[in-house]
């Protein structure tokens, strides 16, 4: 993780600093947002509602003049929140109980995406619509097992996001990222003083959600 960390900011650093990069279409700057998530898992036993967490990082942007193709690439730390309504059956009585159960994990996410800039010369300087598609890798930071799910320390999703440039400053984007792997698992388990079985335990999933993200470029 620290290795490609360390990747993705040397390579804003040289853009950054290169004179012709600068010149033709660089930009660099914070970014915020708000992302709304769901477990989305390989059987329907676990029920799962949509949460609201939050992102904040860096973002850099390369396009090429006139045609208005580029990359984005950003460096965010981001907490998902996530809900899920688990069912699990008393092994003594057959009496099933739905539990809801409410966890987070905090990542450093590294989207890396291929954007696409409409460049209308009559109006670009006040509004210039985008779109980006791309990868978007996340590392987790925060503890492995919560509220008896356990996430994996790599989540790789496929984002597809639209946006708008105002006055050639102010990003407003939403993007929506679609897990490609399994992010979570859950391993919880009810006992009793006879024994109980957990019919949901093993079940995987990864986490499908939007973001709705707002950046100020220089």
């Amino acid at each position: 993780m620290k290795k490609i960390l360390a990747g993705a900011l040397m390579i804003c650093a040289m853009l950054l600093s290169a004179p012709a990069a600068q010149a033709a279409g660089f930009k660099v700057g914070p970014k915020v947002g708000l992302n709304i998530n769901k477990f989305s898992m390989d059987k329907s036993a676990l029920g799962s509602d949509n949460r609201c967490g939050f992102t904040a990082g860096v973002a850099a942007q390369f396009t090429v003049p006139l045609i208005g193709v580029g990359a984005d690439v950003s460096v965010m730390y981001t907490r998902r929140n996530n809900e899920a309504n688990v069912p699990q059956l008393d092994g003594l009585n057959g009496i099933k109980e739905v539990f809801n159960n409410k966890t987070h994990y905090d990542y450093i996410s590294v989207p890396v995406h291929l954007m696409y800039k409409l460049d209308l010369p009559a109006i670009n300087n006040i509004v210039a619509p985008y779109v980006v598609t791309g990868p978007d890798f996340s590392f987790r930071v925060s503890k492995e097992i919560m509220n008896d799910f356990y996430a994996k320390k790599c989540n790789v999703a496929w984002d597809f996001g639209l946006g708008v440039e105002l006055i050639k400053h102010l990003q407003i984007s939403a993007t929506y990222s679609l897990g490609m792997n399994k992010a979570v698992k859950y391993v919880g388990m009810v006992s009793s003083t006879v024994g109980s079985i957990d019919t949901n335990s093993g079940i995987k999933g990864n986490t499908n959600g939007w973001t709705v993200s707002a950046a100020w470029m220089f």
